[in-house]
């Protein structure tokens, strides 16, 4: 079985490689792909593969925006990290999913239910698109996050928040006075967060529109931020993101 990942961060990819060899599939990955530009080349220069898993969140925006510029005719089974009120799209309309982090016996199931398969090919029809990428795009409001302080949690205003980064498999939430361990992963943060203040430069970096002091060009067609309180971390916008990062500063 010929299998295509599409996923942005590197240990969720690497998860589920582990994943699939222990469920005993013979597979063979053709590649690993972290973003919608790059996927679409990627089909429209290779023949279809047996099978796709497909992250819907992706460095450069929704994985659904890959449907919109390519036909994409092989078997997906989405991944995701939204709650379950954002997958019920996905159930009414029969469209397989793994909801992060995976597990196991799901992923087997998944497997089993592909190899039963009568139908090999899963088009997205342009209605169901559609009822997806508003179903994802529905804004949380999130107002407050859970965060640990010493022995114990506290609970902080999202407003506080200058921005959100990952390290060493950690996440760490930033304020004007101090630093805080977030018990959550960087998809599900960034997933709650009210996107017109809040946006991720990169995979390990979430910044908010209201610490960013100054925008300086960077190579290699990137640009640099210098952010408030930044605790001796460099904020480089991605390349894929630049230009909509440009967009989302002028909203």
């Amino acid at each position: 079985m010929k299998i295509l990942i599409i996923e942005d961060e590197p240990r969720a990819a690497n998860q589920l490689q582990n994943l699939i060899h222990k469920s005993a599939v013979d597979f063979e990955l053709l590649e690993v792909i972290d973003s919608v530009e790059d996927a679409v080349l990627w089909f429209r220069n290779n023949t279809t593969p047996d099978l796709v898993f497909m992250d819907i969140q992706l460095a450069d925006g929704l994985s659904f925006e890959i449907f919109q510029k390519i036909e994409v005719v092989a078997p997906i089974i989405f991944t995701t990290a939204f709650d379950q009120y954002a997958i019920q799209a996905f159930k009414v309309n029969s469209i397989d999913y793994l909801l992060k982090p995976i597990q196991q016996n799901e992923l087997n199931a998944a497997l089993n239910k592909f190899m039963k398969s009568n139908t090999p090919s899963t088009i997205i029809e342009p209605v169901i698109l559609k009822e997806l990428l508003n179903s994802m795009q529905t804004p949380q409001q999130r107002s407050g996050i859970l965060v640990k302080d010493g022995s114990g949690f506290v609970q902080i205003r999202t407003s506080e928040l200058l921005y959100i980064y990952s390290q060493e498999s950690i996440t760490f939430g930033v304020t004007h006075s101090k630093r805080y361990i977030i018990d959550e992963t960087m998809d599900q943060l960034f997933d709650s967060l009210d996107d017109t203040k809040f946006y991720r430069i990169n995979r390990g970096q979430i910044i908010s529109k209201m610490s960013i002091q100054k925008i300086d060009p960077y190579f290699n067609h990137r640009v640099k931020l210098s952010i408030s309180n930044p605790r001796d971390q460099e904020f480089i916008v991605s390349r894929q993101k630049t230009s909509d990062f440009k967009e989302w500063m002028n909203k």
